[in-house]
């Protein structure tokens, strides 16, 4: 049954994640914070979607000024089309004015290929926060990607099952950050539940 598999391959996950890597992006985050620095939260697909619960989820709980350029259709679907999809989320940092101080967090499958021409606006993005010196984190599902090759600080969800990596990527991204923002080192506000 596909229920079993898929549940037991969760498990798998679970066993083999990388806690010491989400350890490390809450110290970032923590430290972030105490600089007043803001967290971009960037993503497409599925992706985007996640991007959106954990800003809600890392500004009420955690008091991060976080944001994600996806909530903007209109800005992303002006600049998708005047500039192009490569440069989205690029354009929409450098008028958020990123800085040192600031935060970008990757939520992807394969976090961006040059060679393959895969998320290349996420890949700009990175190259950007390069360039000003903020903290790239992420939470992906390869291993070669640009995010985990290039980011400060990348929990890569291990491949379990090749047939299942995005749907257990972008899943996984929602627990890891759910860990995150319900760890009392970041977390300010309690959950009504």
């Amino acid at each position: 049954m596909h229920a079993t598999g898929y549940m037991a391959d969760a498990v798998k996950i679970c066993e083999t994640l990388s806690v010491s890597k989400i350890e490390q992006m809450i110290d970032v985050l923590v430290e972030a914070r105490n600089k007043k620095g803001r967290m971009f939260i960037l993503g497409v697909g599925g992706s985007a979607g996640n991007a959106s619960h954990a800003v809600n989820d890392f500004r009420k709980l955690c008091g991060i000024e976080t944001y994600s350029p996806m909530d903007n259709v209109s800005e992303i679907s002006a600049r998708t089309n005047d500039e192009g999809w490569e440069t989205i989320f690029e354009g929409w940092l450098k008028t958020s004015n990123l800085s040192s101080k600031d935060i970008l967090m990757i939520f992807s499958v394969g976090g961006g290929s040059i060679e393959r021409k895969v998320s290349v606006n996420i890949i700009k993005a990175i190259q950007l926060a390069q360039e000003v010196g903020a903290k790239t984190l992420g939470i992906v599902g390869k291993a070669e990607g640009f995010t985990a090759s290039e980011g400060d600080v990348v929990v890569v969800v291990p491949e379990v099952n090749p047939l299942l990596v995005t749907p257990l990527s972008e899943a996984f991204q929602s627990v890891i950050w759910h860990c995150m923002v319900s760890d009392p080192r970041l977390q300010l506000n309690s959950t009504k539940w």
